[in-house]
């Protein structure tokens, strides 16, 4: 076996074992705290340029398989589990996970004390780090990891979005032509915007106004994506350009540059929210959902103006501009609801796969707001219930 090394800014070292590629990798440790959906991790665009923990312990039984990819490649710059399986158990897989992770070129140590690495990261913060089978001296291997890319101020969207426009057709009648900000947009998103009779047109993140009004969309859709909302200039400025002229719904860092569009600011949250099982309030009804969530970023709503009632703003140029979903451990904003423009978003991810089904309502909602819109019977997203009900 090869040996590894893992090691934080801070000093803090792991030793353990090779489980991937062999090299060295710099990112931000972060953690994960879903039992399962490693695949899906690891090929989700949010996670460009992090070095992933997993919190659960046993990583990689079921295998790989081109269906639940998220992506056409692993995302991650680095892999880190407590133990990890060669050999898979599942009639699905096409091949085992250490495989895929040679295969991808992404550096993976094993054999880590995953539990304090955790309780680490949740005390000290998400930090820089690396991971390497090449550089096994500690002291060498924490000064490049403090000489890394911080995530703060790093604009990396650009990196995992489409180059040229995309289209993606639903399988029936097409209800509905969708927009869509490519910051590193999940298949499942595509998957179940077409559920709801969308024909989707994926766009560079930096597209403008101009070029998104010329195809005339039923919505405008913004998408998760890693890197600093603060760095995603194009995007916010096309957005509000957009906001009031056409629906808007996005998700994670779409819903960081809506808030942003609308004129609030953000934020690097300490450790993040990254997990399958996040509660979060959706405030209205006083309904818990259980939640899918990948973020290191959020809107601070203080920013978005005068409070004007209960985590309700009044923004500059857009309107009143309600909170409506916190989530219940920390009270971080996990959505936004514009109640004078057809606008909304959300922070977590309704579409996670595998994980809670809770918020799939997102979507149909979106369809609504686009339906009710364009017969005229709506004005904002605020006049439609959370299911999509006016």
């Amino acid at each position: 076996m090869t040996d590894a090394l893992l090691a934080l800014e801070d000093g803090t070292v792991f030793r353990g074992t090779a489980c991937g590629a062999t090299g060295t990798a710099l990112g931000e440790a972060v953690f994960n705290t879903g039992m399962t959906g490693y695949q899906e991790v690891l090929t989700d665009p949010s996670y460009r340029g992090q070095i992933v923990a997993m919190t659960a312990a046993h990583v990689g039984n079921y295998g790989m398989n081109p269906d639940d990819a998220e992506s056409d490649a692993l995302q991650v710059a680095g892999f880190v589990v407590r133990e990890m399986a060669h050999r898979p158990s599942s009639w699905r897989s096409v091949g085992s996970l250490p495989d895929a992770l040679r295969a991808a070129g992404v550096v993976a140590i094993e054999g880590v004390d995953t539990r304090h690495l955790t309780r680490h990261l949740r005390s000290a913060g998400a930090m820089r780090a690396a991971v390497s089978t090449e550089v096994l001296d500690a002291d060498a291997l924490v000064a490049m990891a403090a000489a890394g890319p911080s995530m703060l101020g790093r604009e990396l969207a650009s990196e995992v979005g489409v180059r040229e426009p995309v289209v993606h057709r639903p399988d029936g009648e097409v209800r509905f032509r969708v927009a869509a900000l490519d910051l590193g947009i999940k298949r499942s998103m595509v998957r179940y915007l077409n559920d709801v009779g969308a024909e989707v047109h994926l766009l560079p993140g930096a597209t403008d106004a101009d070029a998104v009004r010329a195809l005339a969309p039923d919505g405008v859709f913004v998408s998760n994506g890693p890197g600093d909302p603060a760095t995603v200039g194009p995007a916010v400025a096309t957005l509000r350009a957009l906001l009031g002229d056409v629906p808007v719904f996005g998700i994670c860092l779409g819903s960081q540059l809506l808030g942003r569009a609308l004129g609030a600011s953000t934020y690097k949250l300490t450790f993040g929210h990254r997990g399958v099982n996040q509660p979060v309030l959706r405030r209205r009804e006083g309904v818990v959902e259980i939640t899918s969530h990948n973020h290191g970023f959020a809107v601070d709503p203080a920013t978005l103006g005068e409070r004007t009632g209960e985590l309700t703003y009044a923004s500059a140029d857009h309107g009143a501009v309600e909170v409506s979903h916190v989530n219940l451990n920390d009270d971080v904003c996990e959505g936004l609801v514009a109640r004078d423009l057809p606008a909304f978003s959300v922070q977590y991810h309704p579409e996670a796969s595998p994980g809670p089904s809770d918020a799939r309502y997102l979507f149909d909602r979106f369809a609504a707001l686009m339906d009710g819109v364009r017969s005229g019977r709506v004005r904002s997203a605020a006049e439609l219930d959370p299911q999509g009900v006016r």
